[in-house]
């Protein structure tokens, strides 16, 4: 894009050498990593001014106060380009990655945990002094309006799309009785609304905040809502004790705090962030299609079957139909711990490498064209890995047999702790240079390898030659695999 292009270059008047653009997950956003030899800056387009002027004019506020946000550089005159420092790649999210996966975090992962709800009373406070709230973007405030459009988003975008029977009446008379709660303890402090681990990035091993853009004037209560009960996070409840106590320890610096007060009122927020998010959730993931959101219900589920422990006289109906929402046959069957699936992937490097739809980034790649090509001669020009001559061919040259034995080796490590850790998915991809012959080959072999060998589901993708194949999951629970030094024609056929 010119304009970020024109951007980079007047701030830096240096040579824009590279421009990349990053992962945003759920936003509508753009994001672009646009590089010199000496200096690495975000580009960012947006499509609503609107949001793009809150996030600038918060990023600008913030910044003055000394608050750990990208410092915002310069904008084109129409508002919807913008460049702001680069922080890195390291999201809190894939830093705590560990824990999350296994429940189990270390102290590393703890004390990032910490200092991240240390510095969060200074942006809710800090950050509200002497702000302009009026270009907060969509609402200026957290109000009775913005709690029914979140309540009404969970209905209609997920509950409805459970097929629950439900009287639509007595659930909006508990929504209503719901919000007056949630508004009874008004603060002027800033609300940052999505203040979770993929909304922190790790710079030198401390916490930034980024993605504020949908914060609002409201209650504190929310933003420790979203980050302790973080739906996928899986923080057990002695960590979020933790994490509750001290965040309260560092807001006692900036004003008195009546603990079990506190407590009492965040836990209908709670509730109310997990409703909010199952609503995104089934917005973005049924409705939108898109696999993070659809990987998140089954943990955010679990939210709330915990939730749903503590006490709500305020609102019997409510709490009613969300237990018997969690009781559903469709998500009794879900389990947090899902088998593993492996996409395998051929292609060509002429194509670039295929992209990973988990959510995760990817996984390996391996190089094939050291190999000796078929391709290079007329005679398997119409065929490809998957023909018998062209098989004959790389197995009789030999070159492609000791290279998929390292390959086999490098992946059958990663099946078993995958397994052992419970992930759900593990990509890999074998390229060559025109996705037809030895990547083909390679990656057929792969599949049929790791169906046998550890009975995981195998979804196979010759992407150039417009072929999938599906390796149903096996009931074998316990594995034999193969030794290492192991002949290739054993491992395959």
């Amino acid at each position: 894009m010119q304009e970020l292009e024109n951007l980079f270059q007047e701030l830096t008047h240096e040579k824009l050498l590279s421009k990349e653009e990053l992962s945003a997950s759920g936003s509508n956003r753009r994001y672009f990593r646009l590089e010199s030899k000496k200096t690495s800056l975000i580009g960012v387009e947006g499509t609503s001014i609107e949001e793009n002027k809150a996030f600038i004019e918060m990023a600008k506020h913030f910044y003055a106060q000394g608050l750990p946000v990208p410092q915002f550089l310069s904008q084109t005159p129409d508002g919807r380009f913008y460049v702001q420092e680069d922080l890195g790649d390291t999201l809190l999210f894939d830093a705590i990655a560990e824990g999350r996966k296994t429940g189990v975090f270390c102290e590393q992962e703890k004390e990032l945990l910490r200092k991240t709800m240390r510095k969060l009373p200074a942006i809710q406070v800090l950050g509200a002094q002497d702000f302009d709230f009026s270009i907060c973007y969509p609402q200026p405030k957290f109000n009775e309006r913005s709690i029914l459009w979140d309540l009404n988003y969970f209905k209609y975008c997920f509950l409805k799309s459970t097929g629950l029977d439900f009287q639509e009446n007595r659930l909006e008379d508990d929504f209503a009785r719901l919000s007056e709660l949630l508004l009874r303890s008004q603060t002027n402090t800033f609300m940052y609304r999505d203040f979770q681990s993929r909304n922190v990035m790790i710079k030198d091993d401390e916490p930034y905040f980024i993605d504020f853009q949908g914060g609002r004037k409201g209650p504190l209560y929310y933003d420790v809502a979203s980050f302790v009960w973080q739906a996928k996070a899986q923080y057990k409840k002695e960590l979020r004790e933790e994490l509750l106590q001290t965040y309260l320890d560092a807001l006692k610096e900036f004003m008195p705090v009546d603990e079990a007060d506190f407590r009492e009122q965040l836990k209908h927020f709670v509730l109310f962030r997990t409703l909010q998010v199952l609503g995104a959730y089934g917005f973005r993931g049924y409705f939108e299609k898109k696999p993070h959101f659809l990987q998140s219900i089954p943990f955010a589920l679990e939210n709330l079957r915990a939730i749903l422990k503590n006490e709500f006289s305020e609102y019997p109906y409510l709490l009613q139909i969300l237990k018997q929402m969690t009781e559903l046959k469709q998500f009794q069957e879900v389990s947090v711990r899902k088998p593993l699936v492996v996409k395998i992937y051929s292609f060509s490097y002429k194509k670039g490498i295929p992209q990973d739809d988990s959510g995760n980034g990817g996984g390996y790649v391996f190089d094939c064209r050291a190999v000796n090509n078929p391709g290079k001669y007329e005679r398997y020009a119409h065929f490809t890995g998957l023909d018998e001559s062209v098989i004959q061919f790389l197995e009789d040259d030999g070159e492609i047999l000791p290279f998929l034995e390292h390959a086999f080796e490098l992946v059958d490590a990663s099946v078993r702790r995958y397994k052992d850790r419970g992930f759900a998915n593990l990509m890999v991809s074998f390229g060559c240079t025109g996705g037809q012959h030895r990547s083909v080959y390679s990656a057929q072999k792969m599949a049929e390898h790791l169906n046998s060998t550890f009975g995981v589901e195998v979804q196979l993708i010759h992407r150039e030659q417009n072929k999938e194949e599906l390796f149903p999951s096996k009931s074998t629970s316990h594995p034999t695999a193969p030794t290492p030094n192991q002949p290739i024609n054993e491992l395959t056929n």
